[in-house]
C-alpha cells in the first residue's frame, strides 16, 4: 500500500501552478517601510525587488507532496504552458539542498526517475552494490511494464541503451548478471506451475552448491520467470534444502555477485524487506546517507511504502517515522513525512 496521501478535493492543475508561482515569489514588507503616496509606484518597486527573493517552501510541499504521479505531470505541463517555463527549472533555482533533490527526483515522471537514478548509478565513481543496486531495483522490484517504460526513457535521455551503457562501465560477472535482469520481460500474472518451481529449485541449488553464480541456467530462472512462479520455487527451495536461497548465495562467499543476487532475491520475493535494510543501512551510525533515504521515499512512496514500514518496524522494533524524523530536519524532513503519510 502507499503512503502517498491525496486532499479529497484536489485543486485544477491551474490552480496548483498559480500557488507555486506564488510560493516562488513570496515578498514581506521589510522592517521600517514607510507609506509611499504614489502607490501604484511604490508596490510596483517593491515587487520588482522581492520577485524571487523568497520561496514558501511549505507550499510547495502542500501541492507536490499531495499529487500522486498523473497530477504531478499534468502540473510540469500546465505551468510550462502558463508561464513558458520548466517546473523543474524553477524547483532548482528555487530550493537548496537534500530538499531539492527530493523534490526533483519527486517531480520526474517515475519511468525518467527511474532512468536517471540508474544513469548515475552507472556514471559513478565506483561500482559496488550501494550503487548498482539501484539497477535491481528497478528491474526486480518493479512492473514488467515499467521496467520497458524505464528503458525506453534511458534511450532517449542519454542516446545509448541502458543494456550499454551496463556493458561499458561493469565488469564481469556483475555485468552479465544485471544485463540478464534488466533485459527480461517477465509475465505480469498470477501464474504458478509447482512441478516446475519444484525442478528449477533442484537446478538453483546445484548451481549455488557449485559456486557458480553467473551459470546461464541461475540468471535464466532469476531473469525470466514471473514473480509469483519465483516465489513458489524460492518456498521449494526452503522446503527442500533447509535454508533459504539468498542465505545459501550468502555462503557462496561475501563478493559483490553474491551481495547484488541477495538484493534481487530480496526484491523479487519481498521489496519490502529490501527498501526497509536500505532505509537502515542509511540512517545508522555517524552520519545519514540521503541520497539513498530519499530514493527509497520517494520511488516506493505510491507503491507499497506502508508495507515498507511495517517491515522496518518489525526488523528493528521501532517506528520508522521516527526514525527518519530523528535523522533529517528542517523542508527535507518535512518532505519526507509528508511522502511517508503524516500530516506537516
Amino acid at each position: 500500500m502507499a503512503t502517498l496521501r491525496l486532499p479529497d478535493v484536489v485543486p485544477s492543475p491551474r490552480q496548483d501552478c498559480e500557488r507555486l508561482r506564488k510560493a516562488f515569489q513570496v515578498a514581506q514588507t521589510p522592517p521600517g517601510t514607510t507609506t509611499c503616496l504614489n502607490v501604484v509606484l511604490c508596490c510596483s518597486c517593491i515587487l520588482d525587488s522581492w520577485l524571487g527573493l523568497g520561496t514558501d517552501e511549505k507550499a510547495v510541499i502542500k501541492v507536490l507532496g499531495h499529487r500522486n504521479a498523473r497530477q504531478r505531470r499534468i502540473i510540469g505541463e500546465t505551468y510550462q504552458q502558463l508561464y513558458n517555463k520548466c517546473l523543474i527549472d524553477d524547483l532548482n533555482a528555487e530550493l537548496s539542498g537534500d530538499f531539492r533533490k527530493a523534490v526533483i527526483l519527486w517531480i520526474y515522471d517515475p519511468p525518467e526517475r527511474d532512468a536517471r537514478l540508474a544513469n548515475e548509478a552507472l556514471n559513478s565513481r565506483r561500482k559496488g552494490v550501494h550503487e548498482l543496486q539501484v539497477i535491481v531495483e528497478i528491474a526486480c522490484a518493479s512492473s514488467p511494464h515499467h521496467l520497458i517504460a524505464v528503458r525506453q526513457a534511458y534511450s532517449i535521455l542519454f542516446d545509448s541503451s541502458l543494456e550499454e551503457d551496463i556493458i561499458s562501465n561493469v565488469p564481469m560477472p556483475l555485468q552479465k548478471v544485471l544485463v540478464s535482469l534488466v533485459s527480461s520481460y517477465r509475465y505480469d500474472k498470477n501464474l504458478v506451475d509447482s512441478a516446475i518451481a519444484n525442478s528449477e529449485a533442484a537446478k538453483l541449488y546445484e548451481v549455488i552448491k557449485t559456486k557458480k553464480l553467473d551459470h546461464d541456467d541461475f540468471l535464466s530462472i532469476l531473469s525470466t520467470r514471473n514473480v509469483f512462479q519465483l516465489k513458489e520455487t524460492f518456498l521449494h527451495y526452503k522446503k527442500n534444502y533447509g535454508n533459504s536461497i539468498d542465505e545459501d548465495i550468502l555462503n557462496c562467499g561475501k563478493g559483490n555477485l553474491e551481495s547484488i543476487l541477495k538484493v534481487a532475491i530480496w526484491c523479487i520475493d519481498s521489496p519490502e524487506k529490501h527498501f526497509a535494510e536500505v532505509i537502515r543501512a542509511s540512517i545508522v551510525g555517524l552520519g545519514t546517507d540521503e541520497d539513498s533515504l530519499t530514493r527509497v521515499i520517494v520511488t516506493r512512496a505510491e507503491i507499497d511504502m506502508m508495507k515498507v514500514k511495517g517491515e522496518y518496524f518489525n526488523t528493528n522494533k521501532t517506528n520508522l517515522d521516527s526514525a527518519v524524523i530523528g535523522d533529517t530536519s528542517g523542508d527535507y524532513q518535512d518532505f519526507l513525512m509528508t511522502l511517508l503519510g503524516t500530516n506537516v
